[in-house]
């Protein structure tokens, strides 16, 4: 699968993305060297420009991310509407600009791959109305923001769809990640990235009412 390269052709409605390492890192290899990222984010967001998110006040936990890290400040969209941009990131192709599409795609996919190497994946949507679901849209959900519903090798797989989980399981996710993480490299001092995430776990069990 060739993932071409994104064009320098930013659209009227601007969309975002973030690519990011999670803030909690394996320990360096033996002998040195950068240290291997046990997990990565793809976070997309849109509607706002490029000059709307970074730098502001509003999101100061993304522009952290970005300091801390990196920036991929000559990275734009293929297309217009949304759908088109979505389909590029899981299958290298636009396949589609209607944003009613609702035919399962078989070519080639990034969940394929990933499958085929052995790893673990998992799309959080917004307002998913429950876990595995691949359905229409439903009340404020839209599946043309997640067309992961729409691939063959999730939609066809009951395992697989398993996976899409609606995005409030985030904060369960990172709170294992870095909990594993301190588990698996104590050694390791945790980062500013794993420090919020910590906060944000207390946070969330004392409001479940389990003890803190």
């Amino acid at each position: 699968m060739t993932f071409p390269r994104v064009r320098a052709s930013i659209t009227a409605l601007a969309w975002f993305s973030l690519v990011t390492l999670v803030g909690c890192e394996r320990p360096s290899p033996p002998g040195g060297g950068a240290p291997r990222a046990g997990h990565v984010f793809i976070v997309t967001e849109e509607n706002q420009d490029y000059a709307a998110v970074i730098g502001s006040p509003s999101m100061p936990y993304l522009n952290s991310l970005a300091q801390q890290h990196g920036l991929a400040n000559q990275y734009y969209a293929n297309t217009h509407p949304s759908i088109g941009n979505y389909f590029m990131l899981a299958t290298g192709q636009i396949i589609t600009n209607d944003d009613s599409y609702s035919t399962i795609v078989t070519v080639d996919n990034v969940v394929r791959r990933l499958l085929a190497a052995g790893k673990t994946w998992k799309s959080y949507a917004e307002d998913l109305p429950s876990v595995g679901y691949t359905g229409a849209d439903v009340g404020r959900y839209a599946r043309k923001h997640n067309v992961f519903a729409l691939l063959s090798d999730v939609a066809n797989d009951s395992v697989q769809r398993k996976n899409l989980v609606p995005f409030t399981q985030t904060t369960r996710t990172s709170c294992r990640i870095c909990a594993t993480t301190r588990t698996t490299a104590r050694s390791t001092p945790p980062t500013p990235g794993c420090e919020t995430i910590s906060r944000r776990c207390s946070r969330a069990r004392c409001s479940s009412g389990t003890a803190c």
